[in-house]
């Protein structure tokens, strides 16, 4: 301020003197030169000013910092201030625009789908899981009304109603026959009418839940055809007079009843207690002839019992002698349930006379292999994906009258995951089926 002073006062003294001295020169009156060589001086600091100013207020317009016009003064101070707040606001924007870049970035990695709709419902973003979920073309359908581009009924109900508080699920964009995709959509109101629309996938949890309805049906079900059949047994005994050997009989039948539910009741404790106890470590083990003498056991009393004084089915069990001797590492209590279940089941549907054969054997990629063949009845193509689902059955009928609890494979399955392992299955409807228990390298040893 004092050198804008200074300067106005320099040119004004000057141009006094300048008229001064033009005045005594020319004999004229002096004060009139004076205050025009004053008024002149004045002037020239105006215009000389004026420019200073029309510089500083260019380059405000362009407000390009590289720019900076070279002034001092009061229009440097003004210059430097104003550079000052032009690159502490480029800055503010900047990390503004940082922050909004990174938040953005963020909502594109989330695996729940957004959709920001304006007041008219028209989409100003969506990241990319929302535009796959609702078959959204992020950039082409911009400004587009969301209505125009989810035609579901529910949908549309959904997003004229007042009632924003429950979700609502309806079919994906995205979905394929083979994988039907359930999207869930829930609505939240925020700014001045603008709605913020959150979707997630929620296929994998309705096919839990509808697996849990049927496994709790299921369960239902197997245990109230054998309890039915007892309290029919037990009226019967209450109220009419039998006789010892009518009696004995009925003793029978309800005794096999009994004996149907706690199959199942150990069937659902082994699968819970596969479900939730920690992968079998190395430590323990089960020698491999060991495993095939007790299967071989337990499948020959079963043949007899289910075929009594009939013909019985040929079993063949046969171990590699050179591998008769490993170690196949893990828990042997799942390690022979596995085989066991394999074994009892072409066991019961294996016809009389039929021939059942357990190999085991290392095969060329170094992998043990358990191998269970029969010449029952054979499984059709379309039943194999689902043989390991919990109580599916190919036939309903002939599951019950073999005494199996449909749960069996699906115990294999678990203990071969459980264990690193996988389980194979092939068969030939009419010619019978294989049933392939493979243990990695690492599962087996020599003692």
């Amino acid at each position: 301020m004092f050198g804008r002073f200074f300067s106005l006062l320099l040119l004004l003294t000057s141009g006094a003197t300048l008229g001064y001295f033009w005045a005594q020169s020319q004999e004229l009156h002096v004060t009139f030169y004076l205050v025009v060589g004053s008024f002149v001086g004045a002037m020239l600091w105006w215009f000389w000013d004026a420019i200073r100013g029309l510089r500083v207020v260019s380059w405000l317009r362009s407000g390009n910092l590289s720019e900076v016009p070279n002034t001092f003064g009061l229009w440097g101070t003004v210059v430097d201030r104003t550079r000052r707040l032009l690159r502490e606001r480029e800055r503010a924007i900047n990390a503004s625009e940082q922050r909004l870049k990174d938040f953005l970035s963020a909502i594109q990695a989330s695996p729940n789908g957004v959709v920001l709709l304006d007041e008219n419902f028209q989409i100003e973003w969506c990241n990319q899981t929302a535009a796959f979920q609702l078959g959204i073309e992020p950039e082409r359908d911009l400004a587009q009304r969301i209505g125009n581009l989810v035609r579901d009924p529910i949908f549309s109900a959904y997003m004229t109603s007042a009632d924003v508080a429950d979700a609502i699920v309806i079919e994906g964009r995205g979905k394929n026959p083979n994988m039907p995709l359930r999207i869930s959509i829930q609505r939240h109101p925020y700014g001045e009418g603008k709605q913020l629309l959150i979707t997630r996938d929620v296929t994998v949890v309705e096919q839990a839940e509808a697996m849990r309805r049927d496994f709790v049906a299921n369960v239902s079900h197997e245990i109230r055809t054998p309890l039915t059949v007892l309290a029919g047994f037990v009226e019967t005994l209450q109220t009419l007079k039998l006789s010892p050997q009518e009696q004995d009989s009925y003793l029978a039948l309800m005794a096999s009843q009994a004996q149907r539910m706690q199959s199942l009741v150990d069937d659902l404790l082994t699968l819970s207690r596969l479900e939730g106890s920690p992968i079998p470590g190395f430590g323990s083990h089960i020698v491999l002839s060991h495993l095939m003498d007790v299967c071989q056991s337990e499948a020959q009393q079963l043949s007899n019992l289910l075929f009594q004084e009939k013909v019985a089915q040929v079993l063949v069990f046969e171990t590699d002698p050179a591998i008769n001797n490993y170690l196949v590492l893990g828990e042997p209590r799942e390690l022979q349930s596995a085989l066991s279940n394999l074994v009892s089941n072409a066991v019961r549907y294996t016809p009389q006379g039929g021939r059942i054969e357990v190999h085991a054997f290392i095969s060329a990629d170094g992998n043990l292999n358990l191998q269970v063949k029969d010449t029952g009845p054979g499984i059709l193509p379309e039943h194999l994906p689902r043989l390991t689902e919990r109580f599916y059955r190919v036939d309903r009928s002939r599951s019950r009258e073999s005494g199996g609890t449909g749960l069996g494979l699906a115990i294999v399955k678990h203990v071969m995951q459980r264990h690193g392992g996988q389980l194979q299955i092939a068969s030939i409807a009419g010619q019978g089926s294989c049933f392939n228990l493979i243990f990695p390298p690492a599962r087996w040893k020599l003692i």
